[in-house]
Protein backbone atom coordinates (compact mmCIF):
# COMPACT_ATOMS: atom_id res chain seq x y z
CA UNK A 1 0.00 0.00 0.00
CA UNK A 2 1.40 3.44 -0.91
CA UNK A 3 1.87 6.23 1.63
CA UNK A 4 -1.19 7.99 0.17
CA UNK A 5 -3.36 4.91 0.52
CA UNK A 6 -2.36 4.55 4.18
CA UNK A 7 -4.23 7.82 4.76
CA UNK A 8 -7.99 7.79 5.02
CA UNK A 9 -10.12 9.73 2.56
CA UNK A 10 -10.99 12.11 5.40
CA UNK A 11 -7.29 12.73 6.11
CA UNK A 12 -6.60 13.46 2.45
CA UNK A 13 -9.53 15.88 2.28
CA UNK A 14 -8.37 17.56 5.49
CA UNK A 15 -4.92 18.04 3.95
CA UNK A 16 -6.50 19.58 0.87
CA UNK A 17 -8.53 21.95 3.05
CA UNK A 18 -5.39 22.97 4.88
CA UNK A 19 -3.41 23.55 1.67
CA UNK A 20 -6.11 25.28 -0.38
CA UNK A 21 -8.60 26.60 2.14
CA UNK A 22 -11.31 24.27 0.83
CA UNK A 23 -11.81 21.08 -1.14
CA UNK A 24 -13.00 21.59 -4.73
CA UNK A 25 -16.62 20.49 -5.12
CA UNK A 26 -15.75 17.97 -7.85
CA UNK A 27 -13.20 16.27 -5.58
CA UNK A 28 -15.68 16.17 -2.70
CA UNK A 29 -18.33 14.60 -4.96
CA UNK A 30 -15.90 12.14 -6.56
CA UNK A 31 -15.11 10.61 -3.18
CA UNK A 32 -18.74 9.64 -2.72
CA UNK A 33 -18.94 8.12 -6.19
CA UNK A 34 -15.60 6.29 -6.06
CA UNK A 35 -13.11 6.72 -3.19
CA UNK A 36 -10.36 5.21 -5.35
CA UNK A 37 -10.39 8.40 -7.44
CA UNK A 38 -8.94 10.47 -4.59
CA UNK A 39 -6.06 8.03 -4.20
CA UNK A 40 -5.31 8.17 -7.93
CA UNK A 41 -5.55 11.95 -7.83
CA UNK A 42 -3.06 12.13 -4.97
CA UNK A 43 -0.74 9.65 -6.70
CA UNK A 44 -0.77 11.86 -9.79
CA UNK A 45 -0.12 14.93 -7.66
CA UNK A 46 2.88 13.26 -6.01
CA UNK A 47 4.21 12.27 -9.44
CA UNK A 48 3.71 15.76 -10.88
CA UNK A 49 4.83 17.74 -7.86
CA UNK A 50 7.20 15.68 -5.72
CA UNK A 51 8.05 17.07 -2.28
CA UNK A 52 11.69 17.49 -3.26
CA UNK A 53 10.98 18.84 -6.73
CA UNK A 54 12.97 21.51 -8.54
CA UNK A 55 10.22 24.17 -8.39
CA UNK A 56 8.99 26.05 -5.34
CA UNK A 57 5.31 25.92 -4.36
CA UNK A 58 4.55 29.42 -5.66
CA UNK A 59 5.95 28.62 -9.11
CA UNK A 60 4.03 25.35 -9.19
CA UNK A 61 0.79 27.14 -8.37
CA UNK A 62 1.35 29.72 -11.11
CA UNK A 63 2.14 27.00 -13.67
CA UNK A 64 -0.92 25.02 -12.59
CA UNK A 65 -3.03 28.19 -12.90
CA UNK A 66 -1.71 28.81 -16.41
CA UNK A 67 -2.45 25.23 -17.47
CA UNK A 68 -5.94 25.42 -15.94
CA UNK A 69 -6.66 28.67 -17.77
CA UNK A 70 -5.34 27.32 -21.06
CA UNK A 71 -7.32 24.12 -20.63
CA UNK A 72 -10.50 25.98 -19.65
CA UNK A 73 -10.80 24.03 -16.42
CA UNK A 74 -13.04 26.18 -14.23
CA UNK A 75 -12.68 23.85 -11.23
CA UNK A 76 -8.87 23.94 -11.43
CA UNK A 77 -8.83 27.72 -11.91
CA UNK A 78 -10.96 28.05 -8.77
CA UNK A 79 -8.70 25.65 -6.87
CA UNK A 80 -5.63 27.67 -7.86
CA UNK A 81 -7.39 30.92 -6.95
CA UNK A 82 -7.93 29.44 -3.48
CA UNK A 83 -4.29 28.30 -3.35
CA UNK A 84 -3.06 31.75 -4.44
CA UNK A 85 -4.88 33.25 -1.45
CA UNK A 86 -3.53 30.56 0.90
CA UNK A 87 0.03 31.10 -0.34
CA UNK A 88 -0.35 34.90 -0.38
CA UNK A 89 1.15 35.11 -3.87
CA UNK A 90 1.55 38.75 -4.92
CA UNK A 91 -1.06 40.01 -7.38
CA UNK A 92 1.63 41.21 -9.80
CA UNK A 93 2.93 37.63 -10.18
CA UNK A 94 -0.56 36.22 -10.70
CA UNK A 95 -1.44 38.86 -13.30
CA UNK A 96 1.85 38.25 -15.12
CA UNK A 97 1.09 34.50 -15.22
CA UNK A 98 -2.36 35.28 -16.66
CA UNK A 99 -0.85 37.58 -19.28
CA UNK A 100 1.70 34.95 -20.28
CA UNK A 101 -1.09 32.39 -20.59
CA UNK A 102 -3.13 34.80 -22.72
CA UNK A 103 -0.16 35.38 -25.00
CA UNK A 104 0.51 31.64 -25.29
CA UNK A 105 -3.10 31.01 -26.26
CA UNK A 106 -3.01 33.81 -28.86
CA UNK A 107 0.18 32.34 -30.26
CA UNK A 108 -1.49 28.93 -30.34
CA UNK A 109 -4.20 30.28 -32.63
CA UNK A 110 -1.59 31.65 -35.04
CA UNK A 111 0.31 28.35 -34.91
CA UNK A 112 -2.85 26.31 -35.42
CA UNK A 113 -3.69 28.42 -38.47
CA UNK A 114 -0.40 27.58 -40.22
CA UNK A 115 -2.10 25.31 -42.76
CA UNK A 116 -4.58 28.08 -43.56
CA UNK A 117 -1.79 30.61 -44.10
CA UNK A 118 0.04 28.09 -46.28
CA UNK A 119 -3.08 27.50 -48.38
CA UNK A 120 -3.65 31.24 -48.75
CA UNK A 121 -0.02 31.79 -49.76
CA UNK A 122 -0.26 29.03 -52.40
CA UNK A 123 -3.44 30.47 -53.82
CA UNK A 124 -2.01 33.97 -53.72
CA UNK A 125 -5.17 35.29 -52.07
CA UNK A 126 -3.20 37.34 -49.57
CA UNK A 127 -3.20 40.98 -50.57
Amino acid sequence: MSDQQSLSVEQILAGMRQGMGRVPDAIEKSVTADPALIYEHMRSRAFSMPQEGALDDETRTLIYLAAALAGSSHACVQAMADKIVQQDIPAAKVVEAIRITRFAMATKVIGDAEAVFEALNKSEKIT
